[in-house]
């Protein structure tokens, strides 16, 4: 659900239109308490716009706040829709890309202040799976992933994995009707994205040698890609069969 929080009457004008142009969306003017109501709904994984000050947003948020792998995206405009700021989560959440779509919408001036903004990302999936997994698995889990960080699947380079899984036929085949590359690799190259992993598992460890097969593939293939450092763009999902995840890397030669 999307939240569009506003404050003067000017944004709740703004609030209106938008809500207007954005399905499951909901207008909360001057809500009370302001302060509860808001962290609940960001606490509950609701997406948030709020159209106020950023310094507002900045301390009512701040109690509830985890990481960016957790925390829903927030967006912050002002009351006259001239600026659209992504707040939180821009890269793990999709706050970028959301704002960007918002911007569009209401023909505004995007402002990204995180790293990188002006490159384009490679984007490179990560996939795990039992042996023998049915491929309708593996299609259902990377749509939901893809969904969840608003990416299509034409954004994606690769689909990835670890060299025992070479021969499994849902991969290739699930590759192969994306018209995707389908790479795998050995411990020793997915071992040294370690340290860039959300969590370990030693029970996969144990069977693998690697802390995380989906992560590790994620963002050891969108390293290769580019030759720069990668970093985890959706974290670990998974289903009854599977494991997915989502890296990105961005191009050295754009900045030479």
């Amino acid at each position: 659900m999307i939240k569009i929080i506003a404050l003067t009457e000017a944004g709740n004008k703004l609030a209106h239109r938008l809500q207007k142009m954005l399905s499951h969306s909901e207008v909360w003017f001057k809500p009370k308490p302001f302060s509860e109501q808001v962290k609940n709904a960001f606490i509950t994984g609701d997406s948030l716009i709020m159209i106020c000050a950023s310094g507002i947003a900045v301390r009512t948020l701040a109690p509830v706040i985890k990481n960016k792998h957790e925390d829903p995206p927030v967006l912050v405009l002002d009351e006259l829709g001239r600026f659209v700021i992504p707040l939180l989560s821009g890269h793990e959440g999709g706050a970028n890309n959301w704002g960007q779509d918002i911007a569009h919408l209401l023909s505004a001036q995007l402002v990204v202040t995180t790293a990188k903004p002006y490159l384009k990302p490679i984007y490179t999936v990560g996939m795990g799976c039992e042996r023998n997994c049915p491929k309708e698995y593996l299609f259902t889990l990377l749509k939901d992933c893809l969904s969840q960080v608003n990416l299509k699947m034409e954004d994606i380079k690769s689909i990835n994995s670890i060299d025992i899984k070479a021969d499994e036929v849902a991969l290739i085949e699930l590759a192969k009707d994306l018209k995707k590359p389908f790479k795998t690799w050995n411990t020793t190259e997915l071992g040294a994205m370690e340290s860039l992993l959300s969590s370990k598992s030693e029970y996969v460890f144990n069977v693998v040698g690697v802390y995380g097969v989906a992560e590790s593939a994620a963002l050891y293939s969108a390293q290769k890609l580019t030759g720069d450092t990668s970093e985890l763009v959706l974290i670990k999902h998974k289903n009854a069969k599977a494991t997915c995840a989502i890296a990105r890397s961005f191009p050295l030669s754009v900045l030479e």
